[in-house]
């Protein structure tokens, strides 16, 4: 086992019980898992949260909209100790809804802030590899899923929709087949689509706020 993978292979499988199934709503079929897991083998690996791993909330925000619906942001900075020192900032994006379209009108929500930092920390706990065989769709909770299956490609419909994102966000495209280990962007792996996404979305909202 390769040293620089050491943290990565003891938090990238979790067990049954810290995850379920989605069934609604445009991640229905995805897993989700249970953040309370996250801060424990965060907290068995490193030790107490505050002593051996850490973090911040850099900053909160909102944004409005379609139909007057409101999404709340969060970025967060995740820090590991080790040797006595902690590390650089492992940064985190996250968000959540703070008002909703439903069908019997708008629905607000006094959580929103609070899940979006939750979805930060997820974020930014990834780069350690916490849940990484569930984002690689490698992993189901009872067994690990076929090479066949975790290797399928991405339909046209989101090679377009990928495709819109990284013009959009002028992203390097041979930056971008470096990080997922591809040669051209239609060949993103299907369970990897939504967390390139999610890394083009955020890119593309930071760039909003700048202006």
């Amino acid at each position: 086992m390769s040293e620089n993978l050491k943290i990565w292979n003891q938090c990238k499988q979790p067990p049954k019980s810290a995850l379920k199934r989605i069934v609604a709503g445009r991640l229905k079929g995805k897993t989700d898992i249970n953040p309370q897991w996250r801060y424990q083998v965060m907290t068995e690996i490193f030790g107490p949260c505050g002593v051996g791993w850490k973090y911040e909330i850099v900053r909160v925000w909102y944004e409005e909209g379609s139909d007057k619906q409101v999404f709340a942001f969060a970025e967060v900075h995740v820090y590991i100790r080790e040797n006595g020192e902690w590390s650089d900032p492992i940064p985190g994006v996250g968000g959540s809804m703070l008002v909703t379209a439903e069908r019997s009108g708008l629905h607000s929500s006094d959580e929103g802030y609070k899940m979006a930092v939750t979805d930060a920390l997820s974020t930014a706990l990834k780069m350690l590899g916490v849940a990484a065989d569930i984002y690689a769709g490698a992993w189901d909770g009872t067994k690990y899923i076929t090479k066949e299956v975790k290797d399928k490609p991405i339909s046209n419909e989101q090679v377009s929709t990928l495709a819109q994102l990284i013009t959009e966000t002028d992203t390097d495209s041979e930056v971008f087949c470096n990080h997922f280990g591809i040669d051209v962007p239609s060949n993103l792996p299907a369970s990897r689509f939504a967390e390139a996404v999610w890394g083009l979305e955020a890119k593309k909202q930071r760039m909003a706020n700048a202006e």
